[in-house]
Parts: C-alpha cells; structure tokens; sequence
C-alpha cells in the first residue's frame, strides 16, 4: 500500500504562486507514475499534469501549460506541483494520485492510489 498525502494548499489571490507537495510513504516512487488533478465544486476531476515513471517528459491539461510544473524528488518520495500566474478558475481541491507502471496519466480511473486533497482558492 502507498500513502499519498498533499500540502501547501491556501487562499491567493490572482497572480500569486503556490506550491504544492505530495508526500509519499510504503513504496517507492521509482515505479510509479504521478499525477495531479483537481476538482472544482460541481465539476468533474480533471486532469492537471503528470510526471511518468519512466522519467519521459511531463504532460500538462492545456488550462495550466507553461503556469504549472510537476516534478518529482524520488529521494524524498515527492512529487510537487509549482503553480504560478494563479487564476480564479484554478480554484478547485488538488490531489496527488500514483499509478504503477502507469501510461494513461490523463485518466484518473488508471490510477491506484490517491491522496486526500489540498484545497486551493484563488480571488480575483
């Protein structure tokens, strides 16, 4: 079993940065891939980015290209999401998921184990 468990979350305002950690224990990361999606209130989750674990580039939702970047410390057993150039609609409840020998990162059902999510608001 692997333990997810996100941080960093917060209000901003427009324009702030953040960044947020997912934190991972009982496995290795080596073999995992690792997302982050998010969920805003009445809307579906949805794809954020993905850190694959073969270490092959990282793929990003075309909302938060070139504003987001995941990556991951596999010495600490962490993957993080830096977030800049925040917006009001990137206000939704942000969790980490790990996906073993994973290829489909965009799909949150191939994924295996998730964390509890971080909660980010950002204000206009």
């Amino acid at each position: 079993q692997m333990q997810l468990v996100e941080s960093g979350g917060g209000l901003v305002q427009a324009g702030d940065s953040l960044r947020l950690s997912c934190a991972a224990s009982g496995r290795t990361l080596l073999s995992y891939t690792m997302g982050w999606f998010r969920q805003a209130p009445g809307k579906e989750r949805e794809f954020v980015a993905a850190s694959p674990w073969n270490g092959d580039n990282t793929y990003y939702a075309d909302s938060v290209k070139g504003r987001f970047t995941i990556s991951r410390d596999n010495a600490k057993n962490t993957v993080y999401l830096q977030m800049n150039s925040l917006k009001p609609e990137d206000t939704a409840v942000y969790s980490c998921a790990a996906d073993h020998w994973g290829t489909g990162w965009r799909t949150p059902e191939n994924y295996d184990y998730w964390g509890q999510g971080t909660p980010v608001t950002v204000s206009s």
